[in-house]
């Protein structure tokens, strides 16, 4: 983690080819084949620490206020005004109930910001797996999701070599992945290094994409980024009670400049906390009717993650974007089929 900062980023990729000549692209074929021995990996994983896997709603009357621009699609449902699912997490914690330990294999669709296009690691559609496990600590989701990215690049890796040596990744590209070796560092230190760096980090903020990317090219390990501020993420994500103004909240980042592939948290779940972090946060409780009923009822304490499998098969093949390890891919700003 000492290495030299590195310079910045290059250009991003090309865009996409029409799609008729991406679907026969033998590249695209070969990150599929890769996508499907991670979702294989990922399910046996989870199905071997206890979980349920649930199928996801795909619209709703509410959904994830979303974070860094990103937007929601309005649907006519029957002349109410619903939503596609930017996240399921709400639907995640009122599951508790019934499934103490769930995961979503989610499609999710998020208005980006047109300015995301060029990034590499942005799609308006995604697929993520979505984890909740209620009672948990962010420690226990945090062993979860390590777990769980270190069974897949083991499987993938031991699976199907010629496939990633065919787009040139090496044995030695996963060895830190696979030995589950992963540093931790808080929200505060990361920004403290990439201002030392010279890198305008706001340290009310998230950390932005540029200055994930240089955390991420400087790591040869995944690591965590623990402790967001109060402010940064959504009304869900829990206040440590011992720290206030400080989310008991993380993120995963890969190496080699992938960035992140893990978002999660401790939620709230206190009824009166939810109402007060929504007002604080500009929210609108009453768009949250359905889910507010439910936390009053009572929805269990419980800590979960989104693991994006775009971003996960993009680490995988080692590939320059996300449309590359996507069938039907669709960039912000652009309308294709």
């Amino acid at each position: 983690m000492d290495q030299p900062l590195p310079a910045d980023a290059p250009a991003a990729p090309p865009l996409p080819p029409p799609l008729g000549e991406h679907l026969r692209s033998p590249r695209l074929r070969t990150a599929m084949l890769v996508q499907q021995q991670a979702l294989r990996a990922a399910r046996d994983f989870l199905y071997g620490e206890g979980f349920t896997e649930l199928l996801p709603p795909l619209v709703g009357p509410v959904t994830d206020p979303g974070g860094r621009g990103a937007k929601a699609l309005d649907v006519d449902y029957y002349g109410h005004p619903y939503k596609l699912m930017t996240s399921a997490i709400l639907y995640k914690q009122a599951s508790l109930r019934g499934f103490p330990k769930l995961f979503y294999i989610a499609p999710n669709v998020r208005v980006e910001p047109e300015e995301t296009a060029t990034t590499g690691r942005h799609l308006v559609e995604f697929h993520q797996i979505d984890v909740e496990i209620a009672g948990a600590s962010r420690e226990d989701a945090q062993e979860v999701a390590a777990g769980l990215l270190t069974h897949v690049a083991e499987h993938v890796w031991t699976a199907v070599p010629d496939l990633l040596t065919g787009l040139g990744r090496q044995e030695r590209d996963f060895a830190e992945v696979r030995a589950g070796k992963y540093d931790v560092r808080t929200h505060d230190e990361a920004v403290a290094r990439l201002l030392a760096a010279g890198h305008p980090q706001n340290p009310d903020g998230e950390i932005d994409w540029t200055g994930e990317r240089i955390l991420s090219l400087e790591s040869d390990r995944p690591f965590f980024v623990d402790d967001y501020p109060k402010g940064s993420r959504g009304f869900y994500d829990r206040e440590d009670p011992e720290r206030p103004g400080v989310l008991r909240n993380f993120d995963l980042i890969a190496p080699h400049g992938y960035g992140e592939l893990v978002s999660g948290s401790e939620r709230e779940s206190d009824y009166a906390t939810i109402v007060t972090r929504m007002r604080e946060s500009g929210e609108n409780p009453a768009k949250y009717a359905w889910y507010l009923k439910e936390a009053r009822e009572g929805i269990p304490a419980s800590a979960g993650f989104g693991m994006g499998l775009q971003r996960l098969v993009r680490f995988l093949t080692g590939l320059d974007a996300l449309w590359q390890v996507s069938a039907y891919p669709k960039l912000p700003g652009a309308v294709t089929p």
